[in-house]
């Protein structure tokens, strides 16, 4: 068994949206209008698939009494696919995206996982 602590996946959650809003800024800054809502749709591409993994573990953990590595190993791989299939929804859905702001608006929230082990728990 692998012991998941789910808050601080809830937290981590949280430090990935703080992240996101700091590329949306930077993509305002960098390329106006267009780059804020390019970076926020990026930064929310990452957000929302690691808050429904969240979820789910949390879910798992209930109805199973534990969570094994497995079922990590599993959900990161669907988090990631879903990830790159909101991206290819975004550039489907929005064509006058700018993929320099994508780009940074991702890289920034992805580095909320680094501040996640400064959070202590």
């Amino acid at each position: 068994m692998v012991p998941v602590r789910i808050g601080q996946m809830y937290k981590a959650v949280v430090l990935q949206l703080l992240c996101a809003s700091l590329g949306v800024a930077c993509g305002a800054a960098m390329y106006g209008l267009a780059g804020a809502i390019s970076a926020g749709l990026a930064g929310l591409a990452y957000v929302l698939p690691s808050a429904l993994f969240a979820w789910g573990l949390q879910a798992l953990a209930r109805q199973m009494n534990a969570v094994y590595g497995i079922t990590l190993l599993l959900g990161e791989f669907i988090k990631i696919l879903l990830v790159v299939l909101v991206l290819v929804g975004i550039a489907w859905v929005y064509p006058g995206v700018l993929w320099g702001a994508v780009v940074m608006g991702l890289i920034i929230t992805l580095q909320a996982n680094f501040l996640a082990f400064l959070v202590k728990p």
